[in-house]
């Protein structure tokens, strides 16, 4: 059976690792526990020693382990970032996923046989931006910004049919300027981009006021949810601010992706692989997503349809999808 996309998966922990290649993935990337990766929360992410236990694991069931190093290296300290690169290098994982030019620069360098993916956070929106990484750093795989339509990404693939391209087709989406978050920042002091940390936990509070629960970051208050909303995780980008005399999401929606219904038309677009966002996620999540897109690619790739969307309401912020910027139907 030919599958037309590779389906890449997120692990935040050894066991959601596990759930994901035992659920279908062809590709599992996870990060260090440290700042060169844009998911460093307490509780997550691998130690040197797991993740070449996982590397071996994904390598015996015939999975690429992929370590995102995804994150801006801090001036004066990148040597925190070469060594990650270093230790991926030496767990023998199946590509490296970075943001950062100069990282970008050492991994070609130093290891000119590990193969390089350009992560989101780098923002490479346009072929001209995807024909510079891949011409000097050998950067074989551009994962394209969430910013763009079906038809942009085949105007891509088009003018550069070297480089494989991976979109992301399910769970969270961040405001759409991919790789210059600094909004947490304002707040918390620690961003994404540098710190690998959206609104840390521990400047997270959720208070009752009467039947109101209102959900606060660093002392700023971020929403207010009355009797049966869905109460989501307060990040400034998903606030409702008052403007104008009306409450309302300034920035965006607390809504969660699922493009699983134009999982031909990606294909069609020649997009190599499709990616799942859920690194901060459970196992039970990874195992239940990964298993309805490996059952819809397998679908497409017999002839079928992908099927119905694969997200379960339970695991979707606010309780609802989209399908983002792919259609863009709010123009």
């Amino acid at each position: 059976m030919s599958r037309t996309l590779e389906l890449v998966c997120p692990a935040g922990t050894p066991s959601a690792l596990t759930a994901a290649v035992e659920a279908g993935a062809d590709a599992v990337y996870f990060g260090f526990r440290d700042r060169t990766n844009a998911r460093n929360f307490p509780g997550l992410n691998f130690s040197a020693a797991e993740a070449a236990q996982a590397a071996a694991l994904c390598r015996d069931r015939g999975v690429r382990p992929m370590i995102a190093i995804n994150t801006f290296a801090a001036a004066g300290q990148e040597h925190i970032w070469r060594q990650a690169v270093d230790t991926a290098a030496r767990v023998g994982v199946g590509a490296i996923i970075v943001a950062d030019i100069g990282v970008a620069a050492y991994a070609a360098r130093t290891y000119p046989d590990l193969r390089l993916h350009l992560s989101v956070q780098a923002a490479a929106a346009n072929p001209e931006a995807v024909a510079y990484y891949a011409r000097l750093f050998n950067v074989q795989r551009v994962v394209l910004p969430r910013v763009f339509t079906v038809d942009d990404i085949r105007m891509v693939t088009a003018s550069q049919p070297g480089v494989e391209v991976e979109v992301f087709v399910l769970g969270g989406l961040c405001v759409m300027a991919e790789g210059r978050c600094t909004l947490s920042s304002y707040a918390t002091g620690r961003s994404p981009n540098r710190d690998g940390v959206c609104s840390p936990a521990e400047d997270v509070r959720y208070e009752q006021e009467g039947d109101v629960l209102v959900s606060r970051l660093a002392g700023y208050t971020i929403n207010r949810f009355g009797p049966g909303e869905d109460a989501g995780y307060p990040t400034l980008c998903k606030g409702r601010f008052e403007a104008r005399g009306r409450a309302s999401y300034l920035f965006e929606d607390p809504v969660s992706l699922d493009a699983t219904a134009l999982l031909p038309d990606l294909a069609a677009a020649g997009v190599t692989a499709i990616k799942v966002e859920g690194r901060q996620r459970g196992k039970a999540y990874v195992a239940a997503v990964v298993g309805n897109l490996r059952r819809a690619i397998d679908s497409l790739a017999n002839g079928g349809p992908p099927g119905v969307a694969v997200s379960a309401a339970g695991f979707t912020e606010g309780g609802r999808t989209t399908e983002g910027a792919y259609k863009r139907g709010w123009r």
